[in-house]
């Protein structure tokens, strides 16, 4: 069992920055990716950015909205994820969730651990 907390968001003007941070707690050393998603109302999930584990070398990706923008990062000394936000913009408004990745039983079937989600607010 893995337990996901976010912080960090808020209210921002666009051009503005804000970090966010997730902490994994429980069974972190089964962790695999980590994941930032994004949903704004009315609209589907975005998977915004996400990092590998170490093992793989840490590796990340990002949605071409946030490309050169955003920037995910994890210290799994201690057990936590982050998402700077640079340049923000109205368009980034969303509740943000960290998502973490286990491979569970001898298939390794994938599974998710979501956390509660934050706000960010971008006003114009």
């Amino acid at each position: 069992q893995v337990h996901l907390v976010e912080s960090g968001g808020g209210l921002v003007q666009a051009g503005g920055s804000l970090r966010l941070s997730c902490i994994a707690s429980g069974s972190t050393s089964s962790i695999n990716d980590m994941d930032w998603i994004r949903q704004a109302p009315g609209n589907q999930r975005e998977l915004v950015a996400s990092i590998t584990s170490i093992t793989s070398s840490g590796s990340t990706n990002y949605a071409d909205s946030v490309k050169g923008r955003f920037t995910i990062s994890r210290d799994n000394a201690k057990n936590m994820v982050y998402l700077q936000m640079n340049n923000l913009k109205p368009e980034d408004t969303a509740v943000y969730y960290c998502r973490a990745s286990v491979e569970i039983g001898s298939l390794r079937s994938k599974f998710y651990y979501w956390g509660q989600g934050t706000q960010v607010t971008v006003s114009s």
